[in-house]
């Protein structure tokens, strides 16, 4: 009996072990399935589509740009030429070691050359031999004594114990030039401390915008509708929106521009004046023959190549300083036939409320004729869009005939 249960136990492990292979010769064997009107044409396919979902955008969504600058000649002459604005955009941990490196810096440079003075007066040798004789600074006998003299002479804290006398008349101009050059070095310090406290930027970044764009009807056309609003009670005024439409173009000369700018201009209840940014406001651009974007489409949005970079521009009523503030929209980031949800309500004591959880949220559009597709429309636009490919192909296809 023993001998037949290892038998049967040995068969079961074959058929385990020819099973398993089957499985695995049949996995390797069933085709992958790939929805090919995802793909790019970039490329010749997957290569080019997943290059397009790994394309860094030119702007951030918190308003940064993501442009690095190389390979320039001489960068750090020219940011050293224009010390002031670099300064001021140093990062803060940079900027305080920075601070503190000069002013420990102009201490020990200073009291090195007090010391230098001292040696070469005699001064450290005249408390053994002649301690009768006038040095030119009193008690500085070691670098550190000098290192002591020149922070205390620069700060001006004038213990009284370390002072300078009339022995030596270069040791009193080094002390008149080190107030003056420190003195002026502080003021700059200080000044671009002062610039970078003030500077509006921080002011911008309370000026929120959604984090997606709706396509909609709004006065019966259609529009691409964005939502911002003023995090503060003080006002921005003069306020400014407008928007550069970046992607890829290609002129009737065969010329590929990488990163084509075209304005794209936003209004607010269709109008062009300057909003009234109390309460959160939805800008719109008409989607009409004369718009960048007026050939998207539900088929076509997600499939194409484009950022949209906002820009909103106002001037501070507290401190008149004008702020600027960005942000950007990618294709996968706008959402075709959404509304935004209202934010703005009346309370039961007579007061506007703006419900800020309610500012990104989306919902679909309640026109619904907004959902009727014109087939015959589509088919004529692709149509004339089809052409005007084949057109631009064969112009660049002449052209570069006639150049070889």
């Amino acid at each position: 009996m023993s001998l037949f249960r290892a038998l049967k136990k040995t068969c079961s492990l074959i058929k385990k072990s020819l099973f398993s292979r089957e499985t695995t010769e049949a996995v390797r064997m069933e085709p992958t399935k790939i929805n090919m009107s995802r793909v790019a044409l970039v490329n010749g396919g997957i290569d080019g589509a997943m290059l397009k979902a790994h394309k860094p955008r030119v702007m951030s969504k918190s308003g940064h740009s993501n442009v690095r600058i190389d390979k320039v000649d001489g960068i750090y002459l020219l940011y050293l030429q224009d010390l002031w604005t670099t300064v001021i955009d140093m990062k803060w941990r940079y900027k305080l070691t920075l601070f503190a490196a000069t002013f420990v810096m102009t201490w020990f440079l200073f009291g090195v050359i007090y010391y230098a003075i001292a040696f070469l007066h005699g001064d450290l040798e005249m408390n053994k031999f002649s301690p009768k004789r006038e040095p030119c600074v009193k008690n500085v006998d070691s670098l550190t004594g000098a290192f002591l003299f020149s922070l205390e002479s620069q700060t001006t804290i004038g213990y009284g114990f370390r002072f300078i006398t009339e022995e030596c008349p270069h040791a009193i101009f080094l002390l008149v030039a080190q107030l003056v050059i420190t003195t002026l070095i502080e003021i700059f310090i200080t000044g671009t401390f002062l610039a970078k406290i003030a500077r509006p930027k921080k002011r911008a970044e309370t000026i929120k915008f959604s984090h997606c764009a709706v396509i909609t009807k709004h006065n019966g056309e259609l529009c691409l509708v964005i939502r911002v609003a003023n995090m503060r009670k003080s006002l921005l005024i003069q306020c400014q929106l407008s928007g550069k439409l970046l992607q890829t173009y290609e002129t009737k000369e065969g010329e590929r521009i990488l990163l084509n700018q075209a304005s794209v201009k936003f209004n607010v209840d269709s109008s062009s004046e300057s909003p009234f940014l109390i309460l959160p406001l939805t800008f719109y651009h008409i989607l009409d023959e004369s718009s960048p974007l007026r050939d998207l489409t539900p088929q076509n949005l997600k499939e194409k190549d484009f950022e949209l970079v906002v820009l909103l521009n106002a001037t501070v009523e507290s401190t008149s300083a004008v702020c600027q503030s960005r942000t950007s929209y990618v294709p996968e980031e706008i959402h075709w036939g959404y509304e935004f949800v209202p934010v703005v309500s009346l309370s039961p004591n007579g007061k506007y409320v703006a419900d800020f959880s309610q500012f990104e949220k989306i919902r679909r559009s309640t026109d619904s004729t907004f959902y009727s597709v014109d087939s015959e429309k589509q088919k004529l636009e692709e149509k004339y869009r089809q052409e005007d490919q084949r057109e631009r192909e064969l112009r660049t296809m002449l052209l570069q005939q006639s150049n070889v």
